[in-house]
């Protein structure tokens, strides 16, 4: 019984910022890796950014530059920093925690990112 509860999506115009947060129900140290992925209607679920247990993370190219992922281990928290947003940002927006091998992954109900003017 893992809970992971996003929040901090809404609408913002190009070129904007949002931070975007992911509470877990445990401690996050507990987990070997947790990240962020989105989903865009139409499209595949992508992996965004990742950070591992030990502080190792990962940049999708098309946001690289731009977001940083980021967390606070005695919030149970992990944290997406978004700058510089473009349209093509918009997405659901799902926060992932990975346990010890394969399959052992959780995931949390997302938060909307919608860029627009």
């Amino acid at each position: 019984q893992v809970q992971l509860v996003e929040s901090g999506g809404g609408l913002v115009q190009p070129g904007g910022s949002l931070r975007l947060s992911c509470a877990a129900s445990r401690s996050i140290n507990s987990f070997y890796a947790m990240g962020w992925y989105r989903q865009a209607p139409g499209k595949q679920r992508e992996m965004v950014a990742t950070i591992t247990r030990g502080g190792g993370t990962n940049i999708a190219d098309s946001v690289k530059g731009r977001f940083t992922i980021s967390r606070d281990n005695g919030q149970n928290t992990v944290y997406l920093q978004m700058n510089g947003l473009k349209p093509e940002d918009t997405a659901m927006y799902y926060c992932r925690a990975d346990g010890l091998g394969i399959g052992n992954a959780y995931w949390g109900r997302g938060t909307q990112v919608t860029v627009s003017s």
